[in-house]
């Protein structure tokens, strides 16, 4: 009696993972830096910048930046090495981006300074204007009310950095950094100097141009806070699906039914409300220039959400209702 014996079928042929050769050169002088070998073929640039920075400690991921060409752009973090026109050697150019810090502490240098500077000419510390104003405050209710409403600003802008945005991983370089303060404190402390100077005129209209714009002021704010949280609910709701923002049952956030950055849009409003306010000529310029950079991101913000959303709605435009 002969019993049956089964047999498997091995495969005759091996799955093989082809692994690539990286080489990484300095941009300037194109000296090779570091050779790594049998790299795997699915890892990420963010991945590779790890293991470059095994052996330079001083040069950490976000500080790196890798290029296909030392002309090209830098390559994004989450690009993957066999989807590269690269072949299975890679060569990668190495730029020293200088030191970083994260945006959190962006957000917090830039708000802090322009804060207590503010405060600093408001309570007219010595060496600011004439000695026999050292120390005092204005008999003008405008001035303290301005000084009320910058500093409310900015605090605001402290508790939303800590408690309410969501940063990426991403990094600002330290020299980008200095200028950011630079010109958030020297603004800060250009607008202090001539609301709280002792010459100061207030409004041509007195009380009703203060209390109107100081009404839009608040609604302002308070429509720039809602539209924060908002967005933090967007991004923190857990679900893997990208969504664009819509409104809310808070009216002021309805602002997104025609216009992608209504954020945006209340901070140039307040600002604006703010120059009213103060009939100050540096406020006007700061909220000028601010609404031209703030204008920029909301265009680039608004082209984004149209390309990655088909059913993105083609009513909105990007800061401005039915304009811009």
């Amino acid at each position: 009696m002969f019993l049956a014996q089964k047999t498997h079928n091995l495969p005759t042929t091996m799955s093989r993972t082809t692994f690539f050769e990286v080489k990484i050169l300095d941009a300037k002088t194109k000296e090779q830096l570091c050779f790594l070998e049998k790299v795997e073929p699915y890892l990420t640039i963010g991945d590779i910048k790890s293991l470059f920075h095994k052996s330079y400690p001083q040069w950490y991921s976000s500080r790196q930046a890798l290029k296909l060409d030392p002309k090209d752009k830098s390559l994004r973090d989450d690009e993957i090495l066999q989807n590269l026109p690269v072949g299975t050697s890679a060569t990668f150019y190495f730029r020293d981006l200088g030191p970083q810090l994260g945006w959190t502490m962006v957000f917090l240098a830039e708000s802090v300074g322009a804060l207590l500077i503010y405060l600093l000419f408001y309570f007219r510390v010595p060496f600011i204007y004439s000695h026999r104003y050292t120390s005092t405050s204005s008999s003008k209710p405008v001035v303290s009310l301005a000084c009320v409403c910058h500093t409310s600003h900015y605090a605001k802008r402290l508790i939303e950095t800590i408690f309410v945005h969501r940063f990426s991983p991403g990094t600002m370089p330290l020299r980008i950094i200095i200028r950011n303060c630079a010109y958030y404190w020297g603004f800060s402390a250009w607008l202090a100097y001539y609301i709280n100077h002792p010459l100061y005129t207030p409004p041509s209209y007195g009380e009703l141009q203060v209390n109107c714009a100081l009404i839009l002021f608040v609604m302002c704010e308070l429509g720039n806070f809602s539209i924060h949280l908002t967005l933090n609910n967007v991004r923190g709701d857990g679900s893997r699906c990208r969504r664009f923002p819509v409104p809310t049952k808070n009216p002021f956030t309805w602002l997104f039914y025609f216009v992608s950055c209504p954020n945006y849009t209340y901070e140039v409003g307040a600002w604006a409300s703010f120059s009213i306010m103060t009939q100050c000529l540096p406020v006007a310029l700061y909220t000028l220039l601010g609404f031209i950079q703030m204008t920029i991101w909301a265009k680039g913000k608004h082209r984004a959400y149209s390309r990655e959303f088909k059913d993105y709605p083609t009513q909105r435009t990007a800061i401005f209702p039915l304009i811009l």
